[in-house]
């Protein structure tokens, strides 16, 4: 199993690395698609999607679809792009009723937003000046935080800070997590001042990297209630090892928007 979860894990280093670098259209293209199979497996678990793909299902990938699409238009027509997906899950609702109950249509809406709005932030933090460095953060932040707070755990670790939900974590874990995204923030600025053409101060991106570590710990709780509420084991099985999309980008999909607002605010790219 430890062998099949680093394969996979190189390889989806690797693919990032292309992806991320890449950016633009390349970048814009692979953060829909991972969205799109995001939902897809959150709407399995939802009970959204059944034995067949249906109108509702199909509707929330055209509501995401036209999210994207409103990238490329500014605020105002994300707005609009997110009320004509709600309305149309409504009309969806209303003209097939009794088919869908008002559970699944919240969960069709809930995934559009949970998955691909706060996955697109990825592609929407490449996209801002400097975007090609403040990124990164993104992944220091998520894949960053989880390594450092398991080894804390592992080596101090005595306080639970979820018991029901999540045993196997604890508080110094937490504490190590964040500690370590942020040293690696710092890490990671003096590297971007050297290498790169940004000036970025040590302290601002380990201010950043430790807030984006505390939102990517909620997301990998919440991705984890979900699974226990649904009694699934994990989304899927796309990522040998790993599981789905969902089970490997849970934390990533927290910490993308908050790195795309800090840096925004923080490091002065708006």
């Amino acid at each position: 199993m430890f062998k099949t979860r680093l394969i996979s894990g190189i390889v989806l280093v690797a693919l990032a690395l292309v992806t991320i670098i890449s950016g633009g259209e390349i970048l814009f293209a692979t953060t829909w698609l991972i969205s799109v199979i995001g939902m897809r497996e959150l709407y399995r678990a939802m009970g959204v999607h059944g034995e067949k793909t249906g109108i509702l299902e199909l509707t929330g990938y055209l509501g995401v679809t036209l999210y994207y699409a409103a990238l490329y238009g500014g605020e105002f027509y994300q707005l609009g792009a997110l009320l004509a997906a709600l309305i149309l899950l409504m009309c969806v609702y209303v003209f097939t009723y009794p088919k869908y109950q008002a559970g699944q249509v919240m969960a069709a809406m809930f995934g559009i937003f949970y998955v691909g709005v706060m996955l697109s932030c990825v592609y929407q933090t490449r996209e801002l000046p400097g975007g090609t460095w403040h990124v990164w953060l993104i992944f220091l932040c998520s894949w960053g935080c989880d390594t450092c707070a398991y080894c804390a755990g592992m080596l101090f670790g005595k306080h639970k800070m979820a018991p029901v939900l999540s045993p196997k974590k604890s508080v110094e874990g937490a504490v190590g997590g964040v500690l370590g995204a942020a040293l690696l923030g710092a890490l990671y600025a003096l590297a971007a001042s050297h290498f790169g053409d940004v000036q970025a101060s040590p302290a601002m991106y380990a201010l950043i990297c430790a807030a984006g570590a505390l939102v990517s710990m909620v997301g990998d709780l919440a991705a984890s209630a979900i699974k226990r509420n649904q009694n699934i084991k994990d989304y899927g099985k796309l990522i040998p090892g790993h599981g789905g999309i969902l089970d490997r980008f849970d934390s990533v999909i927290f910490t993308a928007p908050i790195i795309y607002f800090l840096a925004a605010l923080l490091l002065g790219t708006v």
